[in-house]
């Protein structure tokens, strides 16, 4: 597993032609026997997730804000990192990463080249990327916004989310979360597959009440202990 951590980011060769490759926005998996790599693209921002399914091991994600640039190797995608759950470890704070897409497949050059199908496009309600704002109601207290370095990020998109807390002050990994979920007639279901602080919750199913109020999301239900919550998340403006 130590091989598989030792990610290779590509040197630019030649210096830059263009900026202008656009990000394939899309959920691309690579399942390689009991170990999945997941890749999110939403417009300018990237994630990727590994872990193992049976039994669940969380391994590593990482994510940022990122850009194709297309230079005489090639398409390059560069991604300025927000958070990196290996960064105590290996100190990386952005990619380079050699980029193709042939066909429907996405072609990511790290140590294993890895290729990843796309899932279906799907779309629901609560799709796109969400910052955590405050407990609610929604009283005109203080909110956690995007000037706030602490920050606790919700991506979803095409039937798959996954939740990050992080500190950019320090690239500070605080956990995260995901699967598979649904948003119809104001539920919210959340299907578990991975789970940094404890692999035993994968597999649990998490229903929730959900209401947009402008580009607020209002979330409230019950949480894993069963105690009442009510969140606010704002929705994050791409840069």
């Amino acid at each position: 597993m130590k091989l598989f951590f030792t990610l290779i980011f590509g040197i630019l060769f030649g210096g830059f032609i263009s900026v202008n490759a656009q990000l394939q926005p899309g959920i691309y998996i690579s399942d390689a026997e009991n170990l999945r790599h997941e890749v999110k693209i939403d417009s300018n921002y990237f994630i990727y997730t590994a872990y193992e399914t049976a039994p669940a091991k969380f391994i590593r994600t990482l994510g940022g804000f990122a850009q194709v640039e297309t230079t005489n190797a090639g398409d390059m995608l560069v991604v300025l990192l927000e958070f990196n759950s290996e960064f105590e470890r290996d100190s990386i704070a952005q990619l380079h990463i050699p980029i193709q897409q042939n066909g429907a497949m996405l072609h990511l050059d790290w140590f294993d080249k890895l290729k990843l199908m796309p899932l279906s496009n799907t779309t629901q309600d609560l799709d796109g990327q969400w910052l955590f704002a405050t407990r609610g109601p929604d009283e005109g207290q203080e909110r956690r916004g995007e000037s706030n370095t602490r920050k606790t990020l919700k991506f979803l998109k095409d039937g798959h989310f996954q939740w990050i807390a992080y500190d950019t002050h320090g690239m500070k990994f605080k956990g995260t979360g995901g699967g598979t979920y649904t948003s119809n007639d104001g539920t919210y279901t959340e299907n578990i597959t991975f789970f940094s602080k404890d692999n035993t919750r994968v597999g649990a199913k998490l229903e929730f009440n959900y209401e947009l109020k402008g580009d607020d999301w209002h979330h409230t239900g019950n949480n894993s202990k069963g105690k009442p919550m009510y969140e606010i998340w704002g929705k994050r403006v791409s840069k």
